[in-house]
């Protein structure tokens, strides 16, 4: 995953304090992992499309922070 990913967005539970992160990468196949950054990035959970990470990012009460970085922009 190192360096086969397609894009990253940030999502924060704000209703936390402070609030807490957690970092979205998606791969070339579509395959997403959310990742804790307190814990050194380990892996929270596994999704198979964006949108399956999306419902289950919401239904926790996630945000989206705005945009997302794709790996061509860097």
């Amino acid at each position: 995953m190192k360096d086969s990913w397609n894009f990253q967005a940030f999502w924060v539970d704000a209703m936390q304090s402070p609030p807490y992160l957690l970092l979205l990468l998606g791969d070339q196949a579509g395959i997403c992992y959310s990742l804790d950054p307190i814990t050194n990035y380990l892996l929270v959970t596994k999704f198979g499309s964006y949108e399956e990470a999306q419902i289950w990012l919401l239904e926790d009460e996630y945000e989206p922070l705005e945009g997302r970085l794709s790996s061509s922009e860097i």
